[in-house]
């Protein structure tokens, strides 16, 4: 690598792992290509560059470029998107301990208290619900 040539966050071989959400995306930049020449490529980044390339006119190294730029872009906007998700996953977090907390004891004490009606409650809505679905099946 130059003294020019600043280094590459993306690369290549993280392309095919992220093929299937930046097809959307390959298509707006390039919308001469269709999505099932695309996804004959089985996101091997060489066959897309090459039938990018051979569609669009473009040179292969201008097409690499733009797809590695995609690529960059695609992965700031999913750290960014977990760095926000972060927060309200603790919150989550936190609302389950809690829920589990209050409202474990209150159903496990009938259920000790009571266990034979808990395993007929049980069977009744177990029935019931395979009833349903096995009508749902029939009508279909």
């Amino acid at each position: 690598m130059t003294a020019e040539t600043p280094p590459r966050v993306a690369s290549p071989e993280g392309f095919r792992d992220r093929f299937e959400t930046l097809i959307p995306t390959i298509q707006r930049e390039w919308p001469a290509v269709a999505r099932q020449t695309l996804e004959a490529t089985r996101g091997s980044f060489d066959e897309v560059v090459e039938v990018i390339a051979s569609q669009s006119g473009r040179t292969a190294t201008v097409v690499k470029d733009q797809l590695l730029e995609l690529l960059e872009v695609a992965g700031d906007q999913t750290s960014r998107l977990a760095d926000n998700l972060a927060p309200m996953e603790a919150q989550l977090e936190s609302l389950l301990d809690e829920l589990n907390a209050s409202l474990r004891p209150r159903i496990e004490k009938p259920v000790r208290e009571r266990p034979l009606m808990a395993i007929g409650i049980a069977t009744g809505v177990g029935v019931v619900l395979g009833l349903l679905l096995a009508s749902g099946r029939r009508s279909a």
